[in-house]
């Protein structure tokens, strides 16, 4: 998220390079974080946390079954059309009311190939005056607030094991995952993870991306986020829930005043559906897929002439 000042200054000198600070960093400078404090956890059915090593399986074990799991689920969500609602928030600091929104409906489905594809289904023009949505912004509604932490990402990741956590009626590990170096250009996860101990998959995420760009008159920033799993078609835990909260802070620059922006963000991904490929059968350029046989619709010839 950016000023408005600022996002113009950076696409006119092309500026949208990250800076490599460190979460304390960005969080003592850039945001004030809002996780899910103890508090919280209670009120919203989170049991004690027991930091007791798991029984019967190691911690290892148990971060490389949920890793290729994730994998399965990764691949399996690639086949699942689905509705996403974007609704991005600024809050008026005296009245806590919304005085700025940026909202996006999109049906993320497959054309006629069979490819993936994205149709916008309701779009108003942004109000959003105090900031503008970034590149960035959109990245980490893709691929960061929808967290899927496979084997083929695990080795990007320090995992280190909580312990055990009651959620509801869920019994889940709880892990603290965050980037293990940072590659210039590209954002990670950095937050808990919380993993259903019989599934095997992630069921609730709570951090925020990483780095964010707190340079003077160039502040690239995202508030944190927590993100809700649900079980569909019995077998795989998809995202369906995030809501991202906290005040962003956009230092003076180039004459402007510094200032405050309190973001609530909410992101629902509704309507989960497998798709279904079919396919089709062309004979004499005729489709026949309902009719396999590419005779039966021919017709008699007709009968000879009687002699």
């Amino acid at each position: 998220m950016k000023t408005l000042p600022a996002i113009r200054a950076s696409v006119m000198t092309g500026l949208f390079a990250a800076s490599f600070l460190s979460l304390s960093a960005i969080s003592a400078n850039a945001l004030t974080v809002v996780a899910i404090s103890d508090a919280a956890q209670d009120a919203a059915g989170f049991g004690p946390l027991d930091p007791t090593p798991p029984t019967g399986t190691t911690v290892d074990e148990i971060i490389q079954k949920f890793g290729a799991r994730e994998s399965e689920f990764r691949r399996a969500r690639d086949n699942y059309t689905f509705r996403q609602t974007v609704k991005v928030d600024t809050l008026a600091e005296d009245t806590n009311r919304v005085d700025g929104e940026y909202l996006q409906v999109t049906d993320i489905v497959f054309d006629k190939d069979g490819k993936r594809t994205e149709h916008v289904v309701f779009a108003p023009a942004s109000t959003l005056e105090r900031v503008m949505m970034s590149p960035t912004d959109f990245d980490e509604i893709e691929h960061r607030l929808p967290f899927i932490l496979t084997t083929e990402d695990l080795p990007k990741y320090d995992v280190k094991y909580l312990g055990r956590q009651k959620v509801d009626e869920l019994d889940t590990y709880v892990f603290e995952a965050g980037p293990k170096t940072i590659e210039k250009g590209k954002h990670y996860f950095q937050g808990k993870v919380w993993v259903d101990q019989q599934d095997l998959q992630i069921v609730l995420i709570n951090g925020m991306t990483v780095p964010q760009d707190t340079r003077k008159g160039h502040e690239d920033l995202q508030p944190p986020f927590t993100t809700y799993y649900e079980q569909v078609d019995g077998k795989y835990w998809f995202p369906t829930y995030t809501k991202a909260e906290g005040n962003l802070h956009f230092q003076a620059s180039n004459g402007s005043m510094s200032q405050d922006v309190h973001m609530r963000n909410i992101v629902k991904y509704t309507d989960y559906k497998q798709y279904h490929a079919t396919a089709r059968i062309i004979y004499n350029g005729e489709d026949i897929t309902n009719n396999k046989d590419p005779n039966a619709n021919k017709q008699p010839p007709p009968a000879s002439p009687p002699k």
